[in-house]
């Protein structure tokens, strides 16, 4: 879907992705979605909220992956 949203989750990053690199690919997630890169003062609550319930979600999937074969 958007290519430039790297993978958060080990091995691929080696230690916890941080909260800046999780709001980071929903940023990209949101954009992708939504068509805009920056979206107009009018539509700006609602993009950002976005982002917000993205991040919040994608830190809810990484912390519940169980990712096998790790040391």
């Amino acid at each position: 879907m958007c290519r430039s949203i790297k993978t958060l989750r080990p091995p691929v990053l080696p230690d916890e992705a941080t909260e800046e690199e999780i709001r980071a690919a929903a940023l990209q997630y949101v954009r992708k979605v939504s068509g805009f890169r920056a979206p107009a003062a009018h539509n700006r609550e609602v993009f950002d909220r976005a982002v917000d319930a993205v991040a919040r979600a994608t830190s809810e999937l990484l912390a519940g992956l169980e990712v096998r074969g790790r040391v």
